[in-house]
């Protein structure tokens, strides 16, 4: 029985040597020896400058360059339509008609009335020569002839009136209405496209105000197209809209496609600035602090914690603006196993 109990404490004792001995294997192969005060199995990132362009994504609607809904200046019925639905016009062509003979008479009857008014005046003109008539009585006709010439006038804009012009090249939508029908002033007749010429209008952060001006050129893409599409910044509004604090802005579409047609919605991507020598460094390699952001720098082999500044993030990088210096390698992984003057061993170094 005795013998039986030595057997047994000299395997506890082995295997509890055993276990000892491979804690401390472990210990030594782990990502901190406390012995060196040194962290193992690292890597690292060399920080160089590189091409940093910062952009913004924006929602945005293509539109005609010209778009117009063709109402009548004045109330009348319909006795023309010379256009067809969905066919270019040119500007100035004659679209639609009203009825205007009552219009029409009375300019014939004032032409008639002019025609006698300038036969009295030239007569009056030879007998105020030769003191046949008075001064007065010559005024009197000249005055009539003023007076018809004017009224002639009156009714020749009212005419006008009666006709609905093109009023640019564009192309006609479909008409709301037919002939014979009776219109009004507010009677939409139907919508005129300058479609020839497009334009893309979106709005953006008002912070962004002096990066975004006249002439800036921005690219868009559509759904159901793969392609990117070019424009040019045409005019931006003045102020800041105050519900959205965002500025509205313009742009002229350079490309032309067939699948660029008035009222699609766009992804508008703008290219705010564009920096050459740029420090990015990987995001995951960035300490958030509760004021400050940190990074970890070796320098001689040692740890050195410093407080950094940040700018544009990307998917996987992120921009140290001040801090760090071009060289400099920074650690990217272990970085909660690290203290100040710390010796660090590298595994990889991109």
């Amino acid at each position: 029985m005795h013998f039986k109990c030595s057997i047994f404490v000299l395997v506890s004792l082995f295997v509890i040597s055993s276990c000892k001995s491979k804690s401390e294997s472990k210990s030594e192969t782990s990502l901190k020896t406390s012995k060196g005060n040194t962290v193992s199995f690292i890597e690292g990132y060399i920080v160089k400058p590189s091409v940093l362009k910062q952009s913004i994504s924006v929602s945005g609607t293509i539109k005609p360059f010209e778009e117009t809904v063709l109402m009548p200046d004045v109330s009348g019925r319909v006795v023309s339509i010379n256009f067809q639905e969905g066919m270019p016009v040119k500007k100035g062509a004659l679209l639609i008609q009203l009825f205007n003979d009552d219009l029409q008479a009375q300019l014939h009857k004032l032409q008639a009335q002019l025609d006698i008014a300038d036969q009295t005046e030239k007569r009056e003109s030879e007998l105020i020569k030769v003191n046949g008539i008075s001064k007065q009585d010559y005024d009197q006709a000249v005055l009539l002839v003023h007076s018809v010439k004017a009224d002639i006038e009156v009714v020749q804009a009212q005419l006008r009136k009666t006709m609905v012009l093109a009023p640019f090249d564009g192309v006609i939508g479909l008409r709301n209405i037919s002939l014979g029908a009776v219109v009004t002033p507010g009677t939409a007749l139907t919508t005129i496209r300058q479609v020839n010429q497009l334009k893309l209008e979106f709005s953006f952060p008002g912070k962004y105000n002096t990066d975004i001006k006249k002439g800036s050129k921005l690219s868009f893409s559509v759904q159901g197209s793969d392609k990117k599409f070019n424009a040019i910044v045409l005019a931006t509004e003045e102020g800041i809209e105050l519900s959205t604090r965002n500025l509205e802005a313009k742009a002229i579409i350079i490309s032309t496609d067939p699948i660029l047609v008035p009222g699609m919605y766009a992804n508008v991507e703008l290219n705010l600035k564009e920096n050459n020598k740029a420090l990015m460094v990987p995001t995951q390699a960035i300490i958030p602090q509760e004021r400050n952001k940190k990074l970890i720098v070796c320098k001689g082999g040692k740890a050195n914690i410093i407080v950094v500044k940040t700018g544009v993030r990307q998917a996987t990088s992120i921009e140290v603006q001040s801090g760090i210096e071009p060289g400099d390698t920074v650690v990217t992984t272990g970085i909660l196993f690290i203290k100040p003057g710390s010796s660090l061993k590298f595994s990889k170094v991109n």
